[in-house]
């Protein structure tokens, strides 16, 4: 028992287990957790930029494995792929293997599965391709559309600096710097005019509002004197008068009296006119003729 557990012995198990320790901790820091049932595939590829062992195989963004090696075929010149999956996953025939990359270039592997009954078996090799990554989209899409963008920008330089170096630009620079230092002087102008005469303003709004208000006040007097003025029985008295100078006016148009008929009869009228004639005639003759009608006798 004592050379058993010699010296040697004891040196060459602690080896072993410290290299079976390190294999495990390496497979574990990788990911691979060698106490875990797993499946083996291939897939094969033209290129796999990017990718690298223990990089995830996903379905739709669920993890169901890892990339354990990356072999390249002297042969034929592919690339072969090892795929560690999950021993309850069966894949199903016809389904695809495709390598996606993000942004900053990190490859990992999408599964594809197809609607199938029929399954791979395990180590069978599955059809593989690489998935348009966003560099693809922008050399293949975006590139070209700057590039015919390019010769209107240039047009477009060329034509700012026609415009930059025309001297009517500068005029219009020094002409807008002479309208905003107008603009600055007219500003405190403005500001010194109405810093001295809008006291004075307001003072006499003031004053005429005050007026406004004594206005005011003496039509509210007036109002009050014309309410306890008699008005009523003032209208009554000149509806009467009214009704008296209709009645008198009826009177003179009419013929039922003296005045009406002064007025209104033309015979009277005819007489009395013939009357005034006659009058004339004989104050023209006694005029001529006065001592047909005076005496005088002198003693």
């Amino acid at each position: 028992m004592k050379k058993f557990f010699s010296k040697e012995v004891k040196i060459a198990v602690t080896v072993l287990v410290s290299l079976a320790c390190l294999y495990w901790g390496l497979n574990y820091l990788k990911g691979i957790n060698l106490f875990t049932p797993v499946n083996f595939y291939y897939a094969h590829f033209d290129a796999v930029d990017g990718l690298t062992d223990s990089a995830p195989v996903t379905i739709n963004g669920y993890q169901v494995g890892l990339v354990r090696e990356i072999i390249y075929d002297y042969d034929t010149g592919n690339l072969r792929v090892l795929l560690s999956l999950d021993k309850e996953l069966k894949i199903p025939v016809n389904s695809e293997v495709i390598i996606k990359s993000d942004v900053l270039g990190t490859a990992q592997i999408e599964l594809s599965l197809a609607k199938n009954t029929q399954y791979y078996e395990v180590g069978a090799e599955i059809a593989g391709r690489n998935a348009a990554g966003l560099m693809d989209n922008v050399s293949k899409e975006l590139l070209p559309s700057v590039a015919a963008i390019m010769p209107k920008i240039d047009s477009v330089l060329t034509s700012l600096n026609k415009v930059v170096g025309n001297p009517a630009l500068v005029k219009s620079i020094d002409r807008l710097d002479a309208i905003t230092a107008n603009l600055e002087r007219s500003s405190r102008q403005l500001t010194a005019i109405m810093g001295g005469q809008v006291p004075d303003i307001v003072s006499n709004v003031d004053s005429i509002t005050g007026n406004i208000n004594a206005l005011t006040a003496d039509l509210a007097q007036v109002s009050a004197s014309l309410k306890q003025m008699p008005i009523d029985s003032t209208m009554n008295n000149l509806n009467a008068t009214t009704h008296n100078l209709r009645l008198i006016t009826d009177k003179v148009n009419g013929t039922d009296s003296s005045l009406g008929l002064l007025l209104n009869d033309r015979g009277l009228y005819n007489h009395i006119d013939h009357t005034v004639v006659s009058l004339d005639s004989l104050f023209m003759d006694l005029r001529k003729n006065p001592k047909r009608y005076v005496t005088f006798k002198i003693f």
